[in-house]
């Protein structure tokens, strides 16, 4: 079963942001599969593990960056010999435009490598961050951790696997989205809500990422589809129930179509391949 996690700072600071080592997530994981409201970001400096991200397993090695979104389901495997610092913080703390726009895009990297020349960087943000997340706190702490936090992640600048662009449209969906696709499955709502036609819409969303306002809803659903599926493990009947849809033929003929396979057999197939 998915273990829920949620934010809970240090008693003596609560400070919306944590900086821990490898070696106290050793002792606090249990090899679990998680899922928190907040943010996890892990650089590792050596040693060699794996995790698991949203149905991704990904390599770990000296120099990678992990980048763990709130509501993204995740499992640390074979990190016995990981050294690095994690920084949990919440999804309000980043307070500059360019981090904030890091920290929503849905298309940033989960992990990769950073390179020669960004990891010095990365290390003198991060410890100025791990050195400031210690010590005493006042009225002005918060404003000080967002600040240092926004300066990390602008050195990390994760790749990302869509065209990068300020574009408004996209944007204002992809947040409306995010807050109503387990109620509202049809684009000419959020074109309505956001006071678009659905062909600017759908325009704006293309410019950005390449595809129709449709396909990126349906890509969502089924991502929180096979979350439930496989981690919460949910009845295909409960699982179209929780994301709206009006009966469990409907949730099964829009799971078929979209991934090829009805949700009972996909949810068999990925229980048995996972421990």
């Amino acid at each position: 079963m998915i273990r829920q996690l949620i934010y809970r700072p240090p008693r003596e600071t609560l400070a919306p942001v944590e900086t821990m080592s490898f070696a106290t997530l050793r002792r606090l994981n249990d090899g679990w599969t998680q899922r928190g409201d907040f943010h996890v970001l892990a650089v590792v400096r050596r040693g060699r593990g794996w995790v698991s991200i949203d149905f991704s397993d990904h390599r770990l090695a000296s120099r990678s960056v992990v980048w763990i979104r709130p509501g993204v389901v995740h499992r640390w495997e074979n990190i016995d010999d990981l050294t690095g610092d994690l920084v949990l913080f919440v999804p309000t703390l980043p307070i500059t435009p360019g981090s904030r726009d890091l920290a929503a895009d849905p298309h940033a990297s989960a992990c990769w490598t950073a390179t020669d020349a960004q990891w010095p960087l990365i290390t003198a943000a991060l410890g100025h961050l791990r050195l400031e997340a210690a010590a005493a706190h006042d009225t002005r702490t918060t404003e000080l951790l967002g600040l240092l936090l926004s300066a990390l992640l602008l050195r990390l600048s994760p790749p990302t696997d869509a065209v990068r662009t300020a574009n408004d449209v996209f944007q204002r969906f992809r947040d409306a989205v995010e807050e109503e696709f387990r109620v509202h499955h049809d684009v000419a709502y959020y074109a309505r809500r956001l006071g678009y036609s659905p062909r600017t819409l759908s325009r704006g969303v293309h410019a950005a990422i390449g595809r129709s306002a449709k396909d990126y809803l349906c890509e969502r659903l089924v991502l929180e589809a096979e979350r439930l599926l496989a981690h919460d493990r949910l009845t295909p009947a409960r699982c179209g129930q929780r994301l709206g849809f009006p009966d469990a033929s409907n949730f099964s003929a829009f799971f078929l179509r979209e991934t090829g396979v009805r949700p009972g057999a996909w949810q068999t197939a990925n229980l048995t391949a996972r421990p």
